[in-house]
């Protein structure tokens, strides 16, 4: 093999400086894209050579442009992403290619969490809250008796429930989540917890209005605090804002029984630690094996279960409340 001139190598040094390909010099040369490959590896070993394939359409410019407005806030997904880049830039590519161009940034694809949507004013009100409330010590919580409602369906959760499987496997039973028509049935509960454990539980036939819910105050929420010897002008009771438990009716039925009741923002049942009681019933409630046959025993189930929570759950959950506040207000109210 005729060796080349130090003339010729050193173009090929400066060519592959200036970042030419192997192709492109051999047509400016006339040299093998052997030869111009051995040099590279000799003397220029900081300079990859190219794996060949087509030119990505991406610089490096506009992918980290792409994750500033993902990280921003400025666009949620790769189709919005896709359609600025080529009204903003005229640059035509594919969704899948700017959903690569995310993964190589070491991000992920996620569904949209649900969460009460907050308004302004939703934001000042629980920002006021944390800001009463940030000095507040686990014994000032423990005073708190904690309310809520919730519905709880007789066939599965209304979530998703996930499994796993091969890709491409056929669908077994265990794959699939059975359905029936109008649902198979739900019912509506009203229970509450307090720093020594829950308290009674009802289940709310039909819909619950002012009148009802004073009855389940007068029943259910004082015969809790009897049962754990609480005095009613030594509690403080937790209900979010829904019109019935704000009602004319509701007011009058406080102030008649001397009860305080604690003054709650609008749009955070992530300040309710009940919302997690909920979830450990009903968590409860996915252990058997099968189905109740009816509503009846749906409530025979939820009752059994909600009198074996233990204590300390309650006491766990309350003990939380420093930092749900601690953290609303380092989210400055979100």
């Amino acid at each position: 093999m005729k060796p080349i001139s130090e003339e010729t190598r050193n173009n090929i040094l400066s060519l592959l400086d200036n970042g030419l390909s192997s192709r492109k010099i051999t047509a400016q040369l006339g040299v093998s894209r052997a030869t111009i490959d051995r040099i590279r590896e000799k003397s220029r070993t900081d300079i990859q050579k190219s794996r060949g394939g087509r030119p990505t359409k991406l610089s490096a410019t506009d992918k980290r442009r792409l994750l500033r407005k993902i990280t921003s806030g400025k666009a949620d997904n790769a189709v919005q992403l896709t359609r600025e880049l080529r009204d903003v830039s005229n640059i035509n590519i594919s969704a899948q290619t700017v959903r690569r161009a995310l993964k190589e940034a070491g991000l992920k694809a996620a569904t949209k969490k649900k969460k009460p949507r907050l308004l302004p004013r939703h934001v000042r009100q629980r920002l006021d809250f944390a800001t009463k409330y940030q000095h507040w010590t686990v014994e000032d919580w423990k005073r708190v008796i904690w309310s809520d409602e919730t519905k709880i369906n007789r066939l599965g959760s209304d979530g998703r429930e996930w499994v796993w499987k091969k890709p491409g496997s056929m669908l077994t039973e265990q794959h699939v989540k059975g359905t029936v028509k109008f649902g198979g049935g739900s019912l509506m509960i009203w229970g509450c917890m307090t720093a020594q454990g829950v308290g009674y539980a009802c289940r709310i036939d039909g819909n619950m209005n002012a009148e009802l819910y004073t009855c389940i105050l007068e029943d259910e929420f004082l015969q809790s605090l009897e049962y754990y010897g609480m005095e009613v002008d030594k509690v403080i009771f937790q209900q979010d804002n829904d019109p019935k438990h704000t009602s004319h009716t509701a007011q009058k039925w406080f102030k008649n029984n001397g009860v305080e009741v604690l003054d709650w923002p609008a749009q955070s049942p992530d300040l309710n630690p009940i919302e997690h009681l909920w979830q450990h019933l009903k968590q409860r409630l996915a252990t058997y094996e099968t189905d109740p046959i009816s509503m009846h025993e749906l409530w025979e189930r939820v009752e059994a279960e909600w009198n074996r929570i233990p204590p300390q759950i309650c006491i766990d959950l309350i003990t939380s409340m420093p930092r749900r506040v601690a953290a609303v207000l380092k989210a400055k109210g979100g």
